[in-house]
């Protein structure tokens, strides 16, 4: 699969231009998405050195991406007479999705079980209402 994964708010906190703390789990999750052979492609409005600075800030984490900000490594505007800053990807994961950002533990489920996140919070609602199992008392076995 191929993901689009956006920077500030997704992967750090937003402190832009600088880089914030590392949202939990989001480097680890990524290096598990790439062992697991799916291309990540970074998409982030950052740019220059700024945009650098992030791709390093990933690489010293053991985050290497795909692409940055493009379809795949080698694409130029010269290279491509259909480029455009829109991606071709199967998936992007992006705090500005409506709703927002899931945990990182829930994207890799979505992703790795090929499940929608509704089905995901039906479950974890399922677990909540299940009535929890009666005490028993002293003499019962």
């Amino acid at each position: 699969m191929i993901i689009a994964v956006d920077f500030d708010g997704t992967i750090v906190e937003h402190r832009y231009p600088e880089i914030g703390k590392e949202i939990p789990f989001a480097t680890e999750t990524l290096r598990q998405l790439i062992q697991d052979r799916h291309q990540l492609i970074l998409w982030s409005c950052r740019e220059g050195q700024l945009l650098q600075d992030a791709v390093d800030w990933c690489h010293e984490r053991g985050v290497d991406f795909y692409a940055i900000n493009n379809d795949y490594p080698e694409e130029t505007p010269e290279s491509n007479n259909h480029f455009s800053r829109k991606l071709k990807v199967d998936m992007f994961i992006d705090d500005r999705n409506v709703g927002g950002l899931p945990d990182w533990g829930t994207i890799y489920r979505i992703i790795k079980e090929h499940k929608r996140y509704s089905d995901i919070m039906r479950e974890r609602l399922m677990l909540i209402d299940e009535e929890p199992p009666k005490k028993k008392h002293w003499w019962q076995f």
